[in-house]
């Protein structure tokens, strides 16, 4: 990471170089937050917002079948035989019995 001087200018605005904000993918329009600290302050950028609310998630996993009763879903899984089977083990993880 590039480390850089910078100086204030009289109307108390700074300019981060070029080099940095390429580094950080920090194009016109990114919004930073300032955090203020002891030796001085940290510029970190806002996360951007995907658009989705938990709304718009409702729905997304679907389930076929009669609905299950909350004492079979909290009962213990037992993924090594579902595992075994599937052939989704190919990087050769051996997980043996994962209880959850």
């Amino acid at each position: 990471m590039s480390v850089a001087t910078i100086t204030l200018s009289s109307k108390g605005q700074i300019v981060i170089p070029k080099e940095i904000r390429d580094q950080l993918h920090w194009h016109a329009g990114t919004q930073i937050t300032l955090l203020p600290g002891a030796s001085g302050v940290t510029l970190k950028a806002v996360p951007k917002k995907t658009g989705r609310r938990l709304e718009d998630l409702i729905g997304m996993l679907k389930h076929e079948g009669p609905p299950l009763s909350t004492e079979a879903l909290c009962a213990p899984v037992d993924y090594s035989v579902d595992w075994s089977a599937s052939g989704r083990n190919a990087r050769g993880a051996d997980l043996g019995c994962l209880k959850v």
